[in-house]
């Protein structure tokens, strides 16, 4: 009688895990293909989403999701640590960088098959960093740093357009048009266009190739080159500047009548830095107490522009002082002095 109870007992035992895995196997292995359906955002779970940026956290609705095992954004493939799902959902991050500006299908890919949705990914608006030279004069070519330059359109001198010779996602070649001098660039793709923060080339020149009429070289404590053809910022010719003690100084001076600054908003000025010199301050001074500092760079040329606000708004302008300011009788370079 206990053998028989005992083969009852193990008999039950064996039918219930039978049908305990069967149940289960049969539960996960969904052997449909996927859909996707919509996109959603952690934040916003409820409402669907018809575009979004780069580098984005999004949730992909559907069916049949449960087996993903990859994620590609118009071919650029999310990292596999970045996927999350079940059946019904895929959780992801945008990449940072994509093939296209906008259009970015999502291609999910499980076990069973893949489904596409067409979606808007969009690229981050345009970003300028620098640009350089920071003049010149029609047809030298201007390079362009910044980001997200994808599907550039247009790049223009204020109101001028410019001839784009290459264009990369971080870097723009173009021409300076006929007839510019001076003026921001503007750079346009499909998701819109943005201003550069500092100006290019001059409204007026104090300094290119030779002093301006009018102007001359009064510096003090030092002693200059105005013809040193052998480190120079652009064309043939800078200033070489050599400080015989510390505080000596760089100065331009206007003959009278002294220069209207009416209409004009900053000064700039180039300079390389010599020996020594990284770190080291120039003190810029047009109105008796209001200065600006410039940190110097050795061996690189680095154009600075400095609002007339910071100035103390001149009016009009006499001299210009560029004073060594960390007491280093050093070497330093000039050019491109003006004003716009």
């Amino acid at each position: 009688m206990k053998k028989i109870r005992l083969s009852l007992g193990l008999c039950t035992l064996a039918t219930s895990l039978f049908f305990l895995f069967s149940c289960k196997k049969e539960k996960t292995e969904n052997q449909s293909p996927p859909t996707l359906r919509e996109v959603i955002t952690l934040t916003a779970r409820n409402t669907p989403i018809t575009t979004i940026g780069y580098g984005e956290w999004i949730i992909l609705k559907g069916t049949n999701l449960g087996t993903t095992f990859k994620v590609d954004f118009n071919g650029t493939l999310a990292a596999d640590s970045l996927l999350y799902g079940n059946d019904s959902t895929v959780t992801v991050k945008i990449p940072s960088s994509l093939a296209d500006p906008i259009n970015n299908p999502i291609t999910v890919t499980t076990k069973y098959g893949s489904a596409t949705l067409n979606f808007q990914i969009l690229q981050p608006a345009p970003v300028i960093t620098s640009f350089d030279p920071a003049a010149g004069g029609p047809d030298d070519i201007v390079t362009i740093q910044g980001n997200y330059f994808k599907g550039l359109t247009e790049v223009k001198f204020e109101t001028t357009i410019a001839s784009i010779i290459s264009s990369s996602q971080t870097e723009i070649k173009v021409k300076v048009p006929a007839g510019i001098n001076y003026g921001y660039l503007y750079v346009t793709t499909p998701i819109g266009t943005v201003k550069s923060s500092k100006s290019f080339g001059l409204k007026f020149t104090i300094f290119d190739e030779a002093m301006a009429s009018g102007w001359t070289n009064t510096s003090y404590s030092s002693t200059y080159d105005m013809t040193n053809a052998t480190t120079v910022r652009r064309g043939a010719k800078a200033i070489a500047h050599k400080f015989s003690v510390g505080f000596g100084a760089a100065r331009f001076t206007k003959a009278t009548p002294a220069f209207s600054t009416l209409g004009y908003t900053h000064l700039k000025i180039s300079i390389n830095g010599g020996p020594g010199t990284s770190g080291k301050k120039v003190r810029v001074t047009i109105v008796s107490g209001k200065t600006f500092d410039l940190i110097l760079t050795q061996g690189i040329w680095t154009d600075y522009q400095i609002p007339l606000t910071n100035l103390g708004s001149p009016a009009t302008i006499s001299a210009i002082t560029f004073q060594e300011f960390s007491g280093l009788a050093s070497q330093i370079y000039i050019d491109d002095v003006g004003l716009y």
